[in-house]
């Protein structure tokens, strides 16, 4: 097989030029066009509903909506988790499904079960599936400034000129409002004037339900011209509204505006967003799934850009997160470490061939592989990113090796053989080598088959860059045994020079290695003593899943008293957000949002609030960390006592989210029923966590002690004065937060028509003024609620969180300065000494540490298959189970030097870690093999042992130290890379170049110790 493709190669060069043309003009087309984001979308299939329950405990809505939806959605098949956080007024529940799952078919799945169980839910319940995005889906977040705009006009612009603009832009799944004040029509009904006009609330409603009502009237001919005809008199503006006429059983007419006050107002707020102390409003543009996120966020602009002019004059558009700035930083970074890699590569190439020709033939071999990778990666969907990058530059040292070996030997015959054709040497240079190359790439892809296998997020990371270099090695090597030959008979001539540097060096090297054939048990213990020193040093390492990426911007999640108001919540929120700014000059601007939206598209409750902030540039802080920084924050809203406080970023955020329904490092979920014993036992895990070395921003969810207002009436009453339990309801709700009817239309402008009290907007100061309010009865009477109800205050839940249908306490913490897994082994041994669980409940641990645990088994149980396979190849292209051995005996000193380099480094055993030690094997098998099977090819030609390995391992030396430098080099420039990013690529860089350091030792002193102990008995060697 490597014979005909060397020798269709040779002869039919013009055709490989062709074709390689071609394949470089498509790559340069994929490159252009494949999509660009930070990170591979890492969502599992995932399904949010969220359902709003207006008025309803957290207890009620998790017994009429929560748990029979929760019962329903079980029966979901390939479902692997069912997650629900519960808080007054809302539910929100999200499934995720196993790995494959069609997202269109979770959704109906879901759709139909919320469909089949809806009617059972309260009245008024409201919501549904979620837009289909991705925990990763905020793309672009903005504040609408103008200071001769107030915050609802703020509002009603972004409402009706910008959202509605922004959502024609391809991808966007939705562009969610906050903050400012949603306009409303709103009819205040005076209760005095209803009673005196005999007329009860729920008559007021109808009218105001059936005022926007246009019946179709079907179709009417004049002529030859038909025309369809209806009812009009739709409600278009306040006027309207103030007109209507409501009669009652009398047969007397009123206008609304003489039943009370009919006037613009605002929907009850659920939440607010705050800047720099001051109320906004913001934007936030949510992404579909798998969408482009570099061209969505180009297009945003250009569509802001477009309607910049139809804005109100001083509006501007303050852009505070761009998903583009955080790609642009990251990309480019791994983009320039790669082309520092490529520069460096061939620096390394032309100082050992010393032949600039040699050099710019091996050299091609990089961009053509990266070409033929990038095509390989649009066709199979995935995206140029951190990770996927990263495996480029990771596999450019390796990119180099096929075409090394096959040029070193042609470069080699050319200068021995000058009598023979030109073509006929470079067949039969290729075909020398060819095998064991061939041998040594299949080698190095099976090695990095573990990532392949890897599942959940560490999958979803690794996956990519895994699938990267085996394609680019793959490439590599198609390139190696076609282009490369073909090439070398035009660019490759025999040369009299004498390569001097070589020379010399080969000229140490011998002496180095007849020493150490000479003093062989010295040597074998000096291994061995490297061997036992690496295992302690992987002792003493730390277990992390994987870095943290500094993303540049910091989220400080801050959590209140469960009881607080909105407006206490963001006097609250505008007090830190001033001292922040009044403290700490490296935060460029802060934006904070409490609560929810109108629509309650969010869990988050009043006493919640994300701060966001921007940060101005590094070279500008007066710190030389981020930590330092964050440490300075921690300082000053640790200064407000009563409040819970987590740090974390945007994107590191919602994958914690994603993985655990929460944020931190490390969360622990206590199950069982009784919300009370949840609660004291997540205040006993808090007190025995902070006692653990290196917890940070301990917190326990605050699950009780929420107040609630009780009304329970007197059914007999009601009946008496001829009052339905649903008409009281709804005059409840209409006192206490008004509800909306209908909505007037005036173009696209839809503004709600509120049927409520205008004390909706504000608040009561005593449980008397609302035992005192009127009720107008179906005879026009008044009567006041403490007469037909018992109003009390109660107190329940603040927020029931669930898993699978059993509820839980959650408990979060940070991690700093030491490893995560380190930290929870700790955290286990404190809990379980001081803590006794009651029967029914039970803990469970979950953050990064569970994806370090699952990705380590899954490696751990892999690897053995991989060696069996590498094993059984090996012995096949050898065909001696000794030469096997040999070779295989130079992965633990490559694993040696990478765990010492790890320990010395200060870095973290992690997933990244793990890559670094599978492709230290690959390269020391390929090594291994270009070493031995070299001293195989020669050894016809030798009586003497020594000599024979002095001879062969000199004529190796060359490649195997530009298989070796190539690769270092090639990791440096990720070794010395800051920026976002640089954290995940730090600790594989740490560990490839110090195994290869050992790897390399290993490869030219160990080998041939180990080749003459295997084979001295067929030299007659005692």
């Amino acid at each position: 097989m490597i014979e005909r493709i060397l020798h269709f190669s040779l002869k039919n060069r013009l055709f490989v030029f062709i074709a390689f043309l071609l394949l470089i003009a498509a790559g340069i087309q994929s490159l252009r066009t494949l999509p660009v984001d930070a990170f591979p979308e890492i969502s599992p299939t995932q399904v949010n509903l969220i359902l709003r329950a207006p008025g309803m405990a957290a207890e009620r809505v998790e017994n009429q909506v929560t748990h029979p939806l929760e019962t329903e959605l079980l029966g979901i098949p390939q479902q692997t988790i069912l997650r629900s956080t519960t808080k007054y007024g809302i539910t929100s529940i999200t499934l995720d499904f196993e790995e494959g799952v069609d997202i269109y078919w979770a959704r109906q799945q879901v759709a139909e079960k919320l469909a089949a169980v809806s009617g059972d839910f309260p009245a008024g319940v409201q919501g549904g599936v979620a837009p289909m995005s991705t925990p990763l889906s905020e793309m672009f977040m903005f504040t609408v400034e103008n200071p001769n705009l107030s915050l609802d006009e703020k509002r009603h612009l972004l409402d009706w000129v910008i959202r509605p603009t922004l959502r024609t832009v391809q991808g966007v799944a939705d562009v969610t409002n906050l903050g400012g004040k949603v306009r409303t029509f709103q009819f205040t009904p005076e209760l005095h004037k209803l009673s005196a006009a005999k007329l009860s609330l729920p008559a007021i409603k109808d009218v105001l339900m059936d005022a926007n009502e246009v019946g179709n009237l079907g179709r009417v001919t004049f002529g030859t011209e038909s025309f369809s005809a209806r009812v009009a008199g739709r409600i278009v503006d306040l006027e309207d509204l103030a007109a209507l006429s409501v009669s009652n059983a009398e047969g007397q007419s009123f206008r609304l505006e003489q039943l009370g006050k009919v006037e613009l107002s605002y929907l009850p707020r659920f939440g607010a967003i705050t800047k720099d102390g001051e109320e906004a409003v913001e934007g936030l543009v949510v992404g579909l799934k798998d969408v482009n996120a570099a061209t969505l966020v180009e297009a945003v602009e250009e569509k802001l850009a477009q309607i910049e002019t139809t804005l109100p004059d001083d509006t501007e558009i303050n852009v505070f997160y761009n998903r583009k700035s955080l790609i642009e930083t990251a990309v480019s970074g791994i983009s320039d470490a790669l082309m520092q890699s490529i520069v460096l590569v061939i620096a390394v190439l032309v100082f050992f061939l010393r032949n600039i020709r040699a050099s710019l033939l091996v050299s091609l071999s990089i961009p053509v592989a990266a070409l033929i990778t990038f095509i390989c990666l649009q066709l199979l969907g995935l995206s140029a990113n951190l990770m996927s990058l990263g495996g480029m530059v990771i596999a450019i040292g390796m990119i180099v090796d096929s075409s090394v070996v096959i040029a070193e030997k042609i470069e080699t015959e050319l200068n021995a053989n000058r009598e023979l054709p030109l073509l006929h040497i470079i067949y039969r240079s290729s075909l020398a080598v060819a095998p064991s190359v061939v041998s040594g790439t299949a080698i190095v892809i099976l090695v990095f088959l573990p990532l392949l296998t890897l599942t959940g997020l560490e999958g979803k990371l690794f996956s990519p860059v895994a699938l990267t270099i085996v394609i680019a090695i793959t490439a590599s090597l198609i390139t190696a045994l076609t282009l490369i030959p073909a090439l070398s008979s035009y660019l490759l001539r025999p040369k009299d020079r004498r390569n001097k540097s070589l020379e010399r060096m080969k000229s140490t090297y011998r002496r180095i290695l007849q020493r150490a054939l000479s003093h062989q048990r010295k040597l074998l213990v000096s291994f061995v003593a490297v061997l036992l020193l690496s295992a302690v040093s992987f002792t003493l390492v730390g277990k992390i899943f994987m870095p943290t990426m500094d993303e540049g911007d910091i989220i400080v999640q801050l959590e209140k008293s469960p009881a607080i108001s909105l407006q206490e919540s963001i006097a609250l929120d505008q007090q830190v957000e001033r001292e922040l700014l009044e403290q700490i000059p490296e935060i460029k601007q802060i934006v904070a949002r409490t609560g929810s939206d109108e629509l309650g598209l969010d869990p988050m409750g009043l006493n919640e609030t994300d701060v966001f902030m921007e940060l101005i540039p590094t070279d500008e802080w007066r710190f030389s960390s981020k930590q330092e920084l964050v440490d300075a924050i921690r300082e000053v809203v640790s200064g407000y006592a009563g409040m819970n406080v987590n740090f974390t970023q945007p994107i590191q955020m919602r994958i914690s989210e994603m993985l655990t329904g929460s944020s931190g490092d490390v969360s622990i979920k206590v199950f069982g029923d009784d919300m009370d014993t949840l609660a004291d036992l997540a205040d006993q895990v808090v007190a025995q966590t902070e006692q653990v070395d290196g917890a940070v921003d301990v917190q326990a969810s605050v699950i009780t002690g929420a107040r609630f207002l009780s009304i329970v009436p007197d059914m007999n009453l009601l009946r008496f004065y001829g009052i339905s339990k649903q008409e009281f309801s709804e005059f409840i709700h209409s006192q206490l937060t008004g509800f909306q009817v209908s909505e007037a239309v005036d173009g696209r402008i839809r503004t709600p028509i509120v049927f409520g009290s205008q004390q909706a907007n504000g608040s009561f100061h005593a449980i008397s003024m609302i035992q005192a309010l009127p009720i107008v009865t179906q005879a026009g009477d008044v009567v006041a609620l403490q007469q037909v109800a018992e109003v009390t205050f109660d107190e329940g839940p603040a927020i029931i969180e669930r898993e699978n249908s059993n509820r839980y306490a959650l408990i979060t913490a940070n991690v700093e300065n030491r490893d995560v897994v380190g930290f929870v082994d700790d955290v286990k041994g404190q809990i379980a000494n001081t803590i006794k669980l009651e029967p029914g409940y039970f803990m469970e641990y979950g953050g990064e540490f569970e994806n370090q645990a699952r990705a380590s088994a899954k490696i751990l149980m892999v690897i053995p298959v991989v060696l069996l396979l590498i094993i059984i190849l090996l012995f096949s292209t050898m065909g001696s189970l000794s030469l096997t051995t040999i070779i295989l005996s130079n992965i633990p000193f490559a694993l040696s030097g990478g765990a010492i380099s790890l320990w010395l480094s200060g870095e973290y055993m992690s997933v990244p870690a793990s890559v670094g030690f599978i492709a230290l094997m690959g390269v020391a098998i390929l090594n291994g093999i270009v070493m031995v099977s070299h001293f195989e090819q020669i050894k016809i030609h030798f009586n003497n042992l020594p000599e024979l390995i002095l001879e062969g391992a000199s004529d190796r030396l060359r490649p195997v130290l530009i298989t070796a430098i190539t690769a270092i080099f090639g990791l440096l420039p990720l070794l010395f890379a800051s920026g976002p990013g640089s954290e995940i690529q730090r600790p594989l860089a740490v560990v490839v170049i110090g195994g290869l350091l050992t790897a390399t030792l290993a490869t030219l002193l160990l080998l041939p110790v180990l080749y003459r102990l295997a084979n001295r008995s067929q030299y007659h060697e005692s």
